[in-house]
Order: C-alpha cells, then structure tokens, then sequence
C-alpha cells in the first residue's frame, strides 16, 4: 500500500507565494504571525501582564503557543505569577523562582480572537511589504528602469515599474510626447521616499539624468569610465547640451558619443522623442570650455571675471544669433552646462561700446563694472576710455579663440570723451564709484537714444537670470 505524501501547510504554501511575488521574507511574516497570537491571546483570555510565548516550525507549520509564570512566596498578580503550593500541585519538583511553562492549545482561540489576530497579521504584512518596496526601490534611484504606461490622466500618467506604480507628473513628461496606454518607455527615478501611505516612487522623462544615464547604456566608454561626463544641460523635448572627455589620448570623447554613423547618439534622440542633442569637450580651462559650450557659434575672444563667475563673450555679427539661440536657448544651455554667467556681444556692438581687449586691467575692470551696472540701466550707455594712456602687454585672462579680422574702432568726439574723463576723475575723488549714473546725466554724450535696446533682427532682449529663475522653477 503506497503512503500518503505529507503536505506543506496552505498558510506555509501562501507565504512561499508571497515571498516570491512581492520580495517579503517568509521568516518576517511568521515572526508577525507570533505576535499577533501573543498579542491576541493576552487580550481575551490572561492580562496584559502575561507571560505569553509563540512557535512556528516554518516547515511544518506547528503552532505551539506557551503560557509562563513565576513561582513565588506571595502572589500579587495572578496572570503571571503562581504560589509554591499551586505550582506543586502541577508537579512536586516546582519551587520559588522556578517557571511554570503550560502550553495551550490554538484551539480554544475564539471568533473574535481568530479576527484580532487576522487584523494584527494583515498590519504587519503591510509594513513589511512597505519596508521591502522602499529597499528594493531606494538602491535604483538616479537610475533608468523600463516602465509601461498603465494609466494616462490629463495631469499625470501612471506607469508600471514592477512590483509597483510610479507617479509621472505633466511636469515630468517630455513636451509633445503623447503618451498612451499599454506604451513601453524608459523612465528616470527622480526620487523614492517613505510616505504615511506608503513608499512613493517619482519617475520623470525630464530629467537631465536621463540623458545621462541613457548615454551610459549607449556608449561602452562612458559605461566603463574611459569616457567622463562632466555635465548635462537640458530644455526636454527640444535640445541637450552634454561635455565629455577622456584621459586616453587614442580616444576620441565626442566621437565614441556619436558612435559608427551617429548609431549611439542616434539611439538616445529617439528614445527622447526627436530632442536634438550637442556634444562638445570638457576643459578645465574656462576660456576653451566657454567657447566650446556656445557651439556651433564661432566665438573669437572671451573675458572671464572669476568674481562673479561671468564671462564677456565677443563673436563675428554673423554668428551672434547663433550663439544666443532661438529665444536664448543655445546662450542659456551653455550657461547651465559651464556654471559660468555668459554675456554675448558681437563685434560691432563691442565697438560701440568701446571695448577692446588689448589694453590693461585698470580699464577692463573698469568695463566690467559699468557693464555689471548697466544691467540695472540701460544697455545704451557707453564706457570711454582713452586708448594712448593705457597701452600696455594684452592681458593674461584674454585669449584668442578663433582668428578674426582686425576689430575696427569707430572714433568718440573727443570733447565729449574728456568731459566723460574729467566727470570719471571727480567721482573717484568722491568716492563715488557709480559712475554710470553721470553717464546718464550726459544726454549728450548718447546720439541714438531713440534705438531699441537690441538689435530688432534678434528675437528678443535676454535676461538670463529670468530664464534660468523660470525654468527652474
């Protein structure tokens, strides 16, 4: 006669089950198990002093459950304690100070008990899951992970992550990216934290980490760090700016990015939805990394004032569009990938304003201050200086870029430049080192007040700090 196989018990069974689809420890959900039956019997059948012990054999499912007192002179709580002669009466062997172990059976938990203890239980496994989603989740953050799209709402979409749903706010999804449900899409996990109802995990598709990451799954020398990204600038759903370099003199940065027939750059514009995308060299000089970064403008000189962090950039007037970018785009991605403030100016206004790169500090920081001042005023006064005083070696911060024709200088009235000398001179005597506001006071010194503030053929006048405040924000 064959034997019957023994069975593994269904509650050992589910919490098999459970382990493997939501990641919780077998071994926790039995420790909670313990205590809801400690817990439970204390309430309806020994008080709250009671000394009440739990086991579970996880393989075989054994519930064994104990009830312990203390063998004493004189009994001052019932639940736990028993006198000598109660205790003898169990067995004669029994003497002060000695347990009295008595098991109990699981049986006589009654409905409300058995509920009690149900309720208890189910807590437990809810902070356990908790606990478990939050670790498993936590370690990915900053990372990329596949997602699918479960929901689409008109303020944010639902996306499926595994073992649970990820918030993408309207903010956090690429502009002109319709989203639909059933879609697959990389995500970047922005952030994971512990809530009152749960562990909240954001996702975003906006991101500059997402470049970056996406990067790193396209390019193997980014991957395995032969190849550095050293910073992202990004405006989603139309254009990234993205510095790379390498210590390997075989290697080129810029074209390992773009791979074999632009295959690897390729791949990240897709998953993008079509965002254009600049790669350009880091360098620790600012002068190369500035000029770098305004790519694809041409830029001829570059002034930095490493005060303030700014720059003084000059470029061709035929590159000046390009250099500022539709709206100041391609002037506030550069700002964002170098850290450096960039003021552009093409040569000719850099003529009308009297700014020439060859002569000595005393002047240039005199430039620089007018120009920090005028931001506050207005971008049609003028800064004279008299070129024959100040004639000396071209200044050390001041490097050529690119080869250009010679800057041609218009001329000043040279009445009105020594009353502005004279009007300079005084206010230094003073202390008084506003000297743009004389500036203003001299009508005369200005002969096209009724001009724009800009060059009508440009979009617009760029205030970068309002645009790096708004997008920010």
């Amino acid at each position: 006669m064959a034997t019957k196989k023994s069975k593994t018990p269904n509650f050992i069974d589910a919490l098999n089950l459970l382990e493997q689809e939501r990641g919780i420890d077998k071994m926790t959900v039995l420790d909670a198990l313990k205590e809801a039956l400690e817990k439970a019997y204390k309430k309806n059948y020994a008080g709250s002093e009671s000394i009440i012990r739990c086991t579970i054999d996880g393989e075989t499912g054994r519930i064994r459950l104990f009830d312990i007192k203390q063998v004493v002179d004189d009994v001052m709580d019932e639940d736990y304690q028993l006198s000598e002669e109660e205790a003898q009466e169990i067995n004669p062997k029994y003497k002060v100070g000695d347990e009295v172990v008595t098991e109990i059976s699981p049986e006589v938990f009654g409905r409300l008990a058995a509920i009690q203890t149900k309720q208890l239980l189910r807590q437990k496994i809810r902070e356990a899951e908790k606990e478990a989603l939050y670790q498993e989740y936590v370690d990915k953050q900053d990372e990329i992970i596949n997602g699918l799209v479960e929901r689409v709402e008109p303020k944010f979409a639902i996306v499926n992550i595994g073992k649970t749903g990820a918030l993408l706010p309207l903010n956090a999804q690429i502009p002109g990216e319709h989203l639909v449900e059933g879609q697959h899409l990389k995500v970047y996990v922005s952030v994971v934290e512990r809530g009152t109802k749960g562990t909240h995990i954001g996702v975003s598709r906006t991101d500059p980490g997402l470049v970056k990451r996406l990067f790193e799954m396209n390019v193997p020398e980014i991957y395995d760090g032969t190849v550095v990204i050293h910073s992202v600038s990004r405006e989603p759903g139309e254009r990234s700016k993205i510095s790379v370099s390498t210590e390997n003199p075989d290697i080129d940065p810029i074209g390992s990015c773009v791979g074999p027939k632009g295959t690897r750059v390729r791949n990240v514009v897709t998953e993008l939805n079509g965002e254009q995308i600049d790669i350009i060299e880091y360098s620790d000089d600012p002068i190369t990394y500035i000029s770098n970064a305004l790519s694809p403008a041409r830029v001829d000189k570059v002034k930095l004032n490493e005060k303030d962090t700014s720059a003084l950039v000059i470029v061709p007037d035929d590159q000046l569009s390009l250099a500022i970018g539709k709206k100041g785009q391609n002037a506030r991605l550069a700002v964002r990938l170098t850290g450096w403030k960039i003021d552009i100016k093409s040569e000719t206004e850099a003529n009308e304003a009297g700014i020439n790169f060859d002569i000595d500090d005393d002047f240039n920081e005199e430039f620089l201050e007018a120009m920090e001042a005028s931001d506050e005023t207005s971008k049609n006064e003028e800064v004279v200086a008299n070129e024959e005083e100040t004639k000396k070696p071209e200044e050390k911060e001041v490097k050529k870029v690119k080869k250009s024709a010679p800057v041609k200088h218009e001329s000043h009235d040279s009445e009105a430049a020594e009353a502005l000398k004279e009007k300079l001179e005084q206010a230094n005597d003073d202390g008084d080192q506003d000297y743009v506001k004389i500036l203003s006071e001299d009508e005369d010194l200005d002969e096209d007040d009724d001009e724009p503030d800009y060059d009508p053929k440009y979009d617009e006048d760029i205030d970068y700090d309002a645009f790096d405040e708004y997008y920010d924000d």
